[in-house]
């Protein structure tokens, strides 16, 4: 997962009449102080999202803006996948190199490489060490402005494939609504069924908020051992869940309050 930039609270001047600073609003949901996952827990419309099943696939393919958003979006549902023997294929649209643009202690490039292994030991802590890794080097945070070039790739990558998972065209990144766009027009021209998984909706959404297609959602409930399996693959995205540094530009993409919301008991797709 890869944020859109740093926090943008910053002041606009002081006010004449009460000396007080005013606060400039946040750029965007994803910048603005979260929904706490209790909220989420707590929500009794998980009941009225139907449960979907996991397969039987044949193959699968697996789509991430960004290494790591397939698996805090759709990680347990991998692990399922994995144990059940269906051939996996996952495609990083971008190498997630521009996370911590600021960083004193990684460079660009050293991003890349860490976050491809990184990707390589989460996919083997979700039992899926054997799957395929496909990057498609787009530019971090440019995804919309090669989405043409990936829903061709991806055409290319899912002929054949049963299915293809990818970010929510809604989840209010740019690079995860591009994403699933282009994944929507690869599985329209292969014929493969298309599921959508939010990672920043749960950050910036409600329980029940309307602007969520709840219609079109439904649950993947995720056993204990796949829970399991999900949060060792979380962990071993170190460059995203600790700092980098003691400095600011080097803080966590991913804080304990945004890792809650994606080790619960289930996981939401969009159809």
């Amino acid at each position: 997962m890869t944020g859109t930039g740093t926090d943008s609270s910053t002041d606009t001047g002081t006010d004449s009449g009460t000396g007080a600073v005013p606060a400039r609003p946040f750029a965007d949901p994803i910048q603005a102080p979260g929904t706490d996952e209790a909220a989420w827990r707590a929500w009794p419309g998980w009941a009225e999202l139907p449960e979907i099943p996991v397969g039987p696939f044949a193959h699968v393919v697996v789509v991430a803006a960004h290494p790591d958003d397939e698996v805090l979006g759709f990680g347990g549902a991998i692990a399922l996948l994995a144990a059940a023997g269906t051939r996996l294929t996952v495609v990083t649209v971008t190498d997630g190199e521009a996370s911590h643009p600021e960083s004193t202690v990684l460079t660009p490039d050293d991003l890349v490489r860490v976050r491809a292994a990184e990707t390589r030991a989460a996919l083997a802590e979700l039992g899926a060490a054997e799957a395929t890794v496909v990057p498609l080097h787009v530019p971090d945070t440019k995804v919309a402005a090669h989405e043409d070039h990936v829903a061709a790739r991806l055409a290319e990558i899912a002929e054949g494939a049963d299915l293809i998972v990818a970010p929510w065209t809604g989840d209010v990144h740019g690079d995860h609504e591009a994403a699933g766009r282009a994944a929507l027009r690869a599985a329209a021209e292969t014929r493969s069924a298309c599921w959508l998984y939010p990672v920043w909706m749960w950050h910036w959404a409600t329980p029940g908020d309307p602007r969520v297609p709840w219609d079109r959602a439904s649950r993947i409930t995720l056993p204990p051992q796949a829970r399991t399996r999900k949060r060792a693959a979380i962990d071993r995205f170190v460059s995203q869940i600790t700092p980098l540094g003691p400095g600011p530009s080097d803080a966590a993409i991913l804080p304990p309050d945004e890792l809650a919301h994606h080790t619960r008991h289930m996981e939401v797709v969009f159809q």
